[in-house]
Protein backbone atom coordinates (compact mmCIF):
# COMPACT_ATOMS: atom_id res chain seq x y z
CA UNK A 1 0.00 0.00 0.00
CA UNK A 2 1.20 3.06 -0.61
CA UNK A 3 0.30 6.89 -0.05
CA UNK A 4 -0.25 9.99 -2.36
CA UNK A 5 3.67 10.12 -2.44
CA UNK A 6 3.93 6.42 -3.62
CA UNK A 7 5.99 5.32 -0.79
CA UNK A 8 4.57 3.12 1.13
CA UNK A 9 2.93 3.66 3.81
CA UNK A 10 3.55 2.94 7.32
CA UNK A 11 2.36 1.67 10.60
CA UNK A 12 2.00 3.01 14.39
CA UNK A 13 4.96 0.18 14.74
CA UNK A 14 7.23 1.66 11.84
CA UNK A 15 6.56 -1.10 9.34
CA UNK A 16 4.85 -1.70 6.19
CA UNK A 17 1.37 -0.62 6.85
CA UNK A 18 -0.29 -4.10 6.87
CA UNK A 19 -4.45 -4.23 5.82
CA UNK A 20 -7.10 -4.22 8.35
CA UNK A 21 -10.05 -5.64 6.37
CA UNK A 22 -11.60 -5.98 3.26
CA UNK A 23 -14.89 -8.08 4.75
CA UNK A 24 -15.89 -5.50 5.61
CA UNK A 25 -14.08 -3.64 3.29
CA UNK A 26 -12.71 -0.30 5.21
CA UNK A 27 -10.70 2.60 4.94
CA UNK A 28 -11.13 6.35 4.10
CA UNK A 29 -10.36 4.92 0.25
CA UNK A 30 -12.16 1.41 0.75
CA UNK A 31 -9.01 -0.13 -0.51
CA UNK A 32 -8.99 -2.26 3.00
CA UNK A 33 -5.92 -0.14 4.44
CA UNK A 34 -6.25 2.84 7.32
CA UNK A 35 -4.55 4.98 4.15
CA UNK A 36 -4.61 8.27 3.74
CA UNK A 37 -4.36 11.83 2.55
CA UNK A 38 -5.01 15.68 3.17
CA UNK A 39 -8.80 14.82 1.86
CA UNK A 40 -9.17 12.38 5.23
CA UNK A 41 -10.42 15.24 7.16
CA UNK A 42 -12.13 12.19 9.86
CA UNK A 43 -8.52 11.24 9.79
CA UNK A 44 -9.42 7.68 9.49
CA UNK A 45 -6.62 6.11 10.23
CA UNK A 46 -6.70 3.15 13.35
CA UNK A 47 -7.79 -0.03 12.45
CA UNK A 48 -10.15 -1.21 15.56
CA UNK A 49 -11.46 -4.79 16.05
CA UNK A 50 -15.41 -3.25 16.96
CA UNK A 51 -16.88 -4.72 20.44
CA UNK A 52 -20.73 -3.64 21.21
CA UNK A 53 -18.96 -1.55 24.07
CA UNK A 54 -17.56 1.10 21.50
CA UNK A 55 -20.59 0.56 19.00
CA UNK A 56 -23.17 1.44 21.55
CA UNK A 57 -20.96 4.60 22.96
CA UNK A 58 -20.31 5.43 18.40
CA UNK A 59 -24.51 5.46 18.61
CA UNK A 60 -24.60 7.57 21.35
CA UNK A 61 -22.48 10.08 19.79
CA UNK A 62 -24.38 10.24 16.73
CA UNK A 63 -22.78 7.64 14.34
CA UNK A 64 -24.43 4.77 14.14
CA UNK A 65 -22.11 1.91 12.71
CA UNK A 66 -24.66 -0.67 13.39
CA UNK A 67 -27.04 -0.32 11.04
CA UNK A 68 -26.58 -1.10 7.28
CA UNK A 69 -27.02 1.77 4.95
CA UNK A 70 -27.05 0.47 1.39
CA UNK A 71 -27.04 3.66 -0.26
CA UNK A 72 -23.56 3.68 0.88
CA UNK A 73 -22.61 0.04 0.02
CA UNK A 74 -22.83 -0.11 4.15
CA UNK A 75 -23.40 -3.64 5.78
CA UNK A 76 -23.19 -2.11 9.18
CA UNK A 77 -20.34 -3.65 11.59
CA UNK A 78 -20.90 -6.32 14.09
CA UNK A 79 -18.58 -6.94 17.18
CA UNK A 80 -15.60 -8.54 15.95
CA UNK A 81 -15.06 -7.11 12.52
CA UNK A 82 -12.17 -4.78 12.16
CA UNK A 83 -12.80 -1.31 10.96
CA UNK A 84 -10.83 1.66 10.18
CA UNK A 85 -11.86 4.28 13.06
CA UNK A 86 -11.58 8.30 12.92
CA UNK A 87 -8.41 8.77 15.12
CA UNK A 88 -10.39 11.75 17.27
CA UNK A 89 -13.38 8.89 17.44
CA UNK A 90 -10.93 6.42 18.95
CA UNK A 91 -9.62 9.26 21.52
CA UNK A 92 -13.15 10.19 22.33
CA UNK A 93 -13.91 6.61 22.87
CA UNK A 94 -11.14 5.77 24.89
CA UNK A 95 -11.71 9.30 27.33
CA UNK A 96 -15.09 7.11 27.77
CA UNK A 97 -13.77 4.28 28.84
CA UNK A 98 -14.99 2.36 25.11
CA UNK A 99 -11.86 1.94 23.38
CA UNK A 100 -12.03 -0.94 20.90
CA UNK A 101 -8.83 -2.75 20.67
CA UNK A 102 -6.57 -1.75 18.19
CA UNK A 103 -4.32 -3.56 15.35
CA UNK A 104 -0.96 -1.84 15.35
CA UNK A 105 0.55 -2.95 12.25
CA UNK A 106 -2.70 -1.57 10.58
CA UNK A 107 -2.64 1.95 12.10
CA UNK A 108 -1.13 4.78 10.28
CA UNK A 109 1.34 6.08 11.75
CA UNK A 110 -0.24 9.27 11.30
CA UNK A 111 -2.51 8.39 14.36
CA UNK A 112 0.30 9.44 16.39
CA UNK A 113 -0.54 12.96 15.71
CA UNK A 114 -3.76 12.46 17.73
CA UNK A 115 -2.91 9.61 19.91
CA UNK A 116 0.15 8.69 21.72
CA UNK A 117 1.64 5.04 20.91
CA UNK A 118 1.36 4.07 24.50
CA UNK A 119 -2.13 5.07 24.41
CA UNK A 120 -2.56 2.67 21.30
CA UNK A 121 -0.66 -0.34 22.55
CA UNK A 122 -2.26 -0.26 25.87
CA UNK A 123 -5.39 -1.48 24.16
CA UNK A 124 -3.61 -3.77 21.40
CA UNK A 125 -5.25 -6.49 19.83
CA UNK A 126 -2.83 -8.85 19.92
CA UNK A 127 -4.60 -11.40 17.48
CA UNK A 128 -3.30 -10.08 13.73
CA UNK A 129 -5.51 -12.92 11.92
CA UNK A 130 -7.48 -11.66 9.03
Amino acid sequence: MSDTSGISARNVLGTELVPCSYDPLTGYFRDGCCNTDASDLGSHLICVRVSANFLAFSTERGNDLSTPRPEYRFAGLKPGDRWCLCANRWREALEAGAAPPVVLESTHINALKIVSLAQLEKHRFHNVAH
